[in-house]
């Protein structure tokens, strides 16, 4: 049989990439990944092979210098990487969701300015809404832009920045004094006034830490318990000058509308290291399960480790199936928040408990930094809050679901 997780209907073009990706992940990250890990060590030389199989320009438009290739090719990518090792997924997605941002609503300058950049992989992108204290109320955000002139003087304090330190574009969410009336970004069925006085502006910065530019300083990286190598950062902005020409798509007030557009791409992209991981798990339990012996017998011949397979194998492709039907919605051009939410809920759900029974499986074994299951063990739980926690998916498939089912009484 083949393995799991396989995609009908791929181009021979998108079968090459995937299998490009997968070579070079099973070669180059999973004989390092759990060293650097252990080292919270950034991963540069993969960085740097991710940077010559073209990989930062991979959604960017063949005119930009990237390969214009599909949201579905990028997430069955990013799901090869993620089973690798998911830091390495997240270097790319931020990237990916400030280059799609500027595909989408930058300005013609703005994007003959920083596109060819990024996809070359010269300019890597990151993004910032969360604030300390805000959870999931993106409409409380304090961060603000007042105008003074031909600028825009940025103040507040930003939490969560994915490549904080290692980024030269940061594409940040701030509360604007000017707002604007409801349009195509800002359609009038969701556009409550703090949406409206919210602006997405394009950062400019040295990558590092301390202060990258003036009036804008990135402290160390924040110690997590997993997701390590990738850095993690608060980002200060204290008297910060931006050009009123870097606001995102030169109009102020859509910045709502824009982001929220680029987290349903960060959806499918956590959906897509939810399979990854998850594959990476099944992986390793199931060989595991074979060397294993008890009472005289491999542990796989054991009634209950058989159940506990097959359920993980169902999982992983359940998970791996919705991620790929809300990466295609996206791609067609329709609306997918319902199934990239769906994608990202079962496909984090269903990775930590394929995770925990791998580490079942492997018994104390699995409780020692010697066995890679113990990584993914601390990796899995980040899946569940990036991008939006399990309430807050289930919450948009309601309303979505109520809009489609409404009651006709």
């Amino acid at each position: 049989m083949a393995r799991l997780a396989q995609t009908a209907g791929l181009t021979d073009i998108q079968q090459e990439i995937v299998s490009t990706v997968r070579d070079f992940v099973d070669k180059e990250i999973l004989p390092v990944a759990t060293e650097l890990e252990h080292r919270d060590e950034y991963p540069q030389q993969i960085v740097d092979g991710l940077k010559e199989l073209g990989l930062f320009g991979l959604m960017i438009p063949e005119e930009y210098g990237g390969l214009g290739e599909s949201l579905l090719t990028y997430a069955l990518c990013v799901e090869e990487i993620a089973r690798g090792w998911m830091s390495v997924s997240g270097i790319i997605n931020t990237h990916f969701i400030v280059a799609y941002l500027l595909k989408q609503h930058g300005t013609q300058e703005q994007k003959d300015h920083f596109l060819p950049r990024m996809a070359a992989g010269d300019v890597r992108g990151a993004f910032s809404m969360s604030e300390p204290g805000l959870g999931s109320d993106v409409s409380a955000i304090t961060s603000k832009a007042v105008r003074d002139g031909d600028e825009y003087v940025l103040t507040g304090q930003k939490m969560w920045l994915t490549n904080g330190g290692t980024s030269s574009l940061v594409a940040v969410l701030v509360r604007s004094d000017e707002g604007h009336s409801p349009s195509e970004d800002a359609p009038s069925r969701t556009a409550a006034a703090p949406h409206r006085s919210m602006t997405t502006f394009l950062v400019e910065k040295e990558p590092g830490f301390g202060e990258v530019r003036p009036g804008l300083t990135i402290p160390g990286k924040i110690e997590k318990m997993g997701y390590k190598g990738v850095d993690t950062t608060e980002m200060i902005m204290d008297g910060l000058r931006l050009p009123a020409d870097r606001v995102l798509g030169g109009v102020t007030g859509r910045g709502f509308y824009q982001m929220m557009d680029g987290v349903e791409v960060g959806r499918v992209n956590v959906a897509a290291r939810g399979c990854g991981v998850a594959q990476r798990a099944f992986e390793l339990g199931i060989a595991y399960a074979q060397q294993r012996h008890t009472f005289g017998k491999p542990i796989a011949q054991h009634q209950a480790i058989q159940f506990k397979l097959a359920e993980m194998a169902t999982k992983v492709e359940a998970a791996h199936a919705m991620m790929v039907t809300a990466a295609r919605k996206k791609d067609s051009g329709e609306r997918n928040d319902l199934e990239a939410g769906m994608a990202k809920y079962l496909a984090s759900e269903y990775c930590k408990e394929v995770v925990e029974d791998a580490f079942r499986i492997h018994g104390g074994y699995g409780f020692s930094r010697e066995y890679e299951i113990e990584r993914l063990y601390r990796e899995a739980p980040m899946l569940l809050i990036g991008e939006g926690t399990a309430e807050i998916q289930k919450m948009i498939i309601g309303r979505r679901l109520l809009e489609a089912y409404r009651f006709q009484g």
